[in-house]
């Protein structure tokens, strides 16, 4: 009878019903067929359990500040700041694609958001100014991965909640890594420039720095208010969002872009993103409840001491398992599937759950950029007209040096680290 539960989600899913019940059908269908139909019981104080946590309440307050900022007319302040620093330069306007995605991520804290704004605003300039539909296309998602990284960051508060771990402390943990990878674009970008002899933009066209910075200061102060009030103590992580939510609003008025209207269309997807993963961590949470009952964390650790994997090689493999499922998972629903399954063992092993949670949200963000069905290529293939496939082959060098910076995250924990450490807020 167990084997039908796998068969029975299989349907479920292909029928088209959400995945959130298909988790959830499929645990209680394994609750019965497991001989713990009795456990049901005291299931929704499990359920509870799993969402009555303090740091959650930061989630729906960040993704409404996000919603209000794209929606208030940031994009084009952020793109002419990053024109006046870099644009100057040879392949000038793909460096500003990586760096808008910097500040981008420090606004929205997503991918698929970061790249739907890109690929309407800066691809048709890149490509009106000689750049191939293919490249400009294949970096905006590439850039976009920087999104769920550098604080504030859904995901991380998401993971956050899951391990009982420090959103602060991910929120630093994330910085570097963030920059790193925003480095390393560039660098690729740079190679490109001078291979391709791609265009730099023309003086005529720079936009004047000093107006150009002052007119973008609303936008930065978002980031800075953020993790500002929390790495100094004066907020903690659900209070910043509050007041993001706030300066939100003021960046919308001073840009002119929010209207009534706007706000509403941004009130009603913060409540359907905020419950689309609510209900997935509670369909989770009976999962969860399951394999606790049915020890499935203590025997995926035998099964890695039989197999003879020691930290390095289980962690290799672990980054295998969550590359491959962001490449067809949505990422809070991997990490709620996979982190409460797979972390401990790492954790037993000696991994940092700071560092952890950095590598294994970076790891899921390269599945948004790796077919056969990453969503931020769907995002830009969809918004620009580009062929899926084109666009997939022209992103691969991007998700090669998005991988080797994995890599380096993975063999120098110091890297994620070094900031936590430095403000007390992880293991030295």
């Amino acid at each position: 009878m167990l084997a039908l539960v796998p068969v029975l989600a299989l349907i479920l899913l292909t029928s088209g019903l959400a995945i959130a019940y298909v988790i959830g059908g499929a645990a209680v269908v394994t609750f019965v067929a497991t001989d713990n139909a009795r456990y049901l019981a005291i299931l929704p104080q499990q359920i509870f359990s799993k969402i009555d946590v303090f740091a959650l309440m930061a989630m729906p307050l960040f993704i409404l500040a996000g919603e209000l900022m794209n929606r208030g007319g940031i994009t084009s302040a952020l793109i002419n700041l990053s024109m006046a620093l870099v644009g100057r330069l040879k392949g000038g306007l793909g460096h500003v694609n990586v760096l808008t995605s910097v500040f981008f991520a420090g606004i929205s804290g997503s991918a698929v958001a970061d790249s739907a704004a890109l690929s309407n605003t800066l691809v048709p300039e890149m490509t009106r100014r000689g750049y191939s539909l293919t490249y400009a296309g294949a970096i905006t998602a590439a850039s976009s991965v920087i999104g769920p990284i550098v604080p504030p960051s859904i995901i991380l508060i998401f993971y956050g909640a899951l391990m009982q771990t420090s959103v602060t402390a991910l929120f630093l943990a994330g910085i570097v890594p963030g920059l790193l990878l925003a480095a390393s674009l560039i660098a690729l970008n740079t190679f490109y420039a001078w291979r391709d002899d791609l265009p730099s933009v023309a003086r005529a066209d720079m936009p004047p720095f000093l107006p150009t910075l002052i007119r973008s200061i609303p936008a930065l102060a978002l980031p800075v208010i953020i993790l500002g009030g929390i790495v100094f103590g004066w907020m903690t992580p659900t209070e910043a969002a509050a007041v993001a939510v706030v300066t939100a609003l003021f960046a919308g008025w001073f840009y002119e872009g929010l209207t009534a209207a706007s706000i509403l269309e941004g009130l009603r997807r913060t409540a359907m993103l905020s419950g689309s993963i609510f209900i997935i961590i509670c369909a989770v949470s009976a999962l969860g409840h399951l394999g606790a009952l049915e020890r499935i964390p203590e025997a995926i650790s035998d099964l890695v001491t039989s197999l003879g994997l020691g930290p390095v090689g289980y962690m290799i493999t672990l980054n295998v398992i969550f590359i491959v499922a962001g490449m067809v998972l949505d990422i809070p629903v991997a990490l709620a599937l996979l982190v409460p399954l797979l972390a401990p063992v790492a954790l037993a092993q000696g991994a940092d759950p700071v560092h952890l949670g950095i590598v294994l949200s970076f790891n899921l963000c390269i599945g948004l950029i790796s077919p056969p069905m990453g969503g931020c290529l769907l995002v830009v293939s969809t918004v620009t007209g580009l062929n899926y496939w084109k666009l997939a082959r022209a992103i691969l060098p991007f998700v090669l040096v998005e991988i080797i910076v994995l890599g380096l995250l993975v063999a120098f924990p110091q890297i994620s680290l070094a900031l936590p450490q430095a403000f007390g807020l992880a293991g030295g």
